[in-house]
């Protein structure tokens, strides 16, 4: 399977690291990126081909991945349309509908992916959704490609990516803002920096990896380390008090009615 990649940001260097550590070679990947500066880092941290012209980076692809930002999508997407001879497009730009590339591209097989940045270190989720016109083989084509950065959840209905992106499209913010509380916390109670960055980061990974690991569910497991009249009581308590979850649960809400809103915004554009 070739590839080319239509913008060589974060998320396609994420990627092109991933495939290569999934028995990819370099020789399967073009990557198109205006950015002289990026297309020198490319090439000299993969060995990637690249080049700034969409008509020589597709040439010879099956597959192309749009990495492009949301709001540059139309306008890629329409010059890409003529150029296409039956390559699943894989997009993994925010808000932008599939039935939208569908419409720019002229295009029936369309994918759209919904990648984490802890893809960057191949710990990645991505939430998939396909055309119903687009085949096994394809959606198994773009399952390979996002599959190398992480796990994977496909939806069958593409207004569940709005979700998605709420949940884990954000969620490594949400994630972030809880431990930088942590750290300052701990600060705050006497630990230098460094101190306090292990003991909040170690914490989440520890606590993330049981999780995982275990087969009960999280309220239990939060459960069994919260004693009666304990410290962990007297903290959750404090949180419940001040609604801490039902500020999360707006918080994630408002991210996918975003979602939704990019979606009307970028679509509509011509």
């Amino acid at each position: 399977m070739n590839i080319s990649f239509i913008g060589g940001g974060n998320m396609a260097t994420a990627l092109i690291g991933g495939l290569l550590k999934q028995n990819f070679t370099t020789a399967q990947m073009h990557v198109v990126e205006i950015s002289a500066d990026n297309r020198a880092r490319l090439e000299q941290q993969f060995g990637v081909r690249t080049t700034a012209e969409l008509s020589n980076g597709i040439s010879g692809s099956d597959l192309i991945l749009l990495a492009v930002k949301p709001q540059q999508l139309s306008e890629v997407s329409q010059q890409l349309g003529p150029l296409l001879n039956g390559q699943l497009l894989l997009s993994i730009a925010a808000g932008i509908r599939a039935a939208d590339l569908s419409r720019w591209t002229g295009s029936a097989n369309v994918v759209r992916a919904m990648p984490n940045t802890p893809a960057l270190i191949q710990s990645g989720m991505t939430g998939l959704y396909a055309l119903p016109t687009v085949s096994q083989a394809h959606r198994d084509q773009a399952q390979s490609i996002l599959g190398a950065v992480g796990a994977t959840l496909w939806v069958e209905d593409e207004i569940m990516l709005d979700a998605v992106t709420a949940i884990s499209g954000s969620g490594p913010a949400y994630v972030f803002y809880f431990i930088e509380a942590l750290q300052q916390a701990a600060r705050e109670l006497g630990f230098n920096h460094n101190d306090a960055r292990r003991l909040s980061i170690d914490t989440f990974l520890g606590a993330a990896k049981l999780a995982d690991a275990s087969p009960d569910d999280v309220s239990l497991l939060r459960a069994r380390v919260t004693s009666k009249n304990g410290t962990t009581e007297r903290a959750l308590l404090s949180l419940e008090a001040n609604n801490v979850k039902q500020h999360i649960l707006a918080a994630a809400k408002a991210a996918a009615e975003r979602a939704r809103e990019m979606g009307d915004e970028l679509g509509g554009a011509n």
